[in-house]
């Protein structure tokens, strides 16, 4: 994927705590003291084929007897990375395990030192920031981009305003679209209250399809197939659920069962193909090696609102409203 990486080795502190195997805590602890190394989160445990054997949080030193050796002590399943892993992969891996720093090695397992909180805590930061941008279509100079607000109003416009345009041909398409169902509107004024409503719901589901997608695609290797079925499955779902649950209510006020029906079936249908868009723009934009998140914001939006307008009128004039 066209993405800007970053590494591990950008945020590696390499002077940190070292103990051996053999060793007991209370030594680790003396030599803690005494060296005061730039990072005291972890304590690496180095065995003597130089690889590291495990790591001991800070914690664990003090909470551990005075006696023991560090190797009952160190945690041998800790997690660790090597430095050139992505920055984004490293934080997540903390988050997934739970840790507050993680330990670097080289690629013969060799510990080369301490990726902090600190960092993992910007990289969260940073990495959020990033995907915001990318949701709302900000594109091109991603450095830029993390100081959007800040941006001169010139800078701000033109990272925006491509997707924007997509956005006003789009609009064009719908209204387009919109006409071309005059007559059904004209027999019944009633049928283009619900639009808004099966617009946004529609919206909603792909949205939010198009999130879990996006984090989908960057952290698994699913298939496309298998994916693709099991959104498509969830979209049904919700579009039937919130169908049934519109059905009853738009009998009763406009005493319509047809209408009511058409409005039902229209949420079911337009919800269901917004969660597949949802996941096929993003994997579409994936496949074509640029960032996945680029798939989401005005672009998915202005189709999945082309849709769900056919889609409403054409279940309208189906069922004779």
């Amino acid at each position: 994927m066209d993405r800007h990486r970053e590494p591990v080795s950008r945020h590696l502190v390499a002077a940190v705590a070292r103990a051996r195997p053999d060793e007991r805590v209370e030594a680790v602890r003396a030599r803690l003291a005494h060296d005061k190394p730039a990072s005291l989160e972890l304590v690496l445990v180095v065995g003597a084929d130089g690889r590291l054997s495990g790591v001991m949080p800070i914690a664990r030193i003090f909470s551990a007897g005075a006696e023991a050796p560090v190797s009952e002590a160190m945690d041998r399943n800790f997690p660790c990375v090597t430095a050139d892993t992505d920055q984004e992969r490293a934080a997540s891996l903390a988050l997934q395990h739970g840790v507050d720093a993680l330990p670097v090695v080289d690629a013969g397992g060799r510990p080369l030192g301490v990726m902090p909180s600190q960092a993992l805590l910007q990289v969260l930061r940073r990495e959020h920031v990033e995907d915001l941008h990318r949701l709302a279509g900000i594109e091109r100079e991603a450095s830029q981009a993390r100081h959007a607000i800040e941006d001169p109003p010139l800078r701000r416009m033109r990272h925006r305003l491509p997707w924007l345009l997509v956005g006003l041909a789009g609009s064009a398409i719908a209204t387009a679209a919109m006409a071309s169902f005059e007559a059904t509107l004209r027999a019944s004024l009633t049928v283009a209250f619900f639009v808004p409503g099966i617009v946004y719901l529609a919206d909603a589901i792909g949205t939010q399809s198009e999130a879990i997608a996006v984090r989908r695609l960057s952290l698994t290797r699913a298939g496309i197939v298998h994916l693709l079925a099991g959104e498509l499955r969830t979209g049904m779902l919700l579009g039937a659920v919130l169908g049934l649950a519109s059905l009853m209510p738009i009998w009763l006020v406009f005493g319509d069962v047809r209408l009511a029906a058409a409005v039902a079936t229209a949420i079911l249908a337009a919800g269901s193909i917004a969660a597949v868009l949802g996941l096929l723009l993003p994997w579409w934009i994936a496949r074509s090696g640029r960032d996945p998140a680029f798939g989401s914001g005005p672009l998915a939006t202005v189709i999945q609102d082309i849709l769900s307008l056919l889609v409403y009128f054409s279940v309208v004039r189906a069922f004779g409203v």
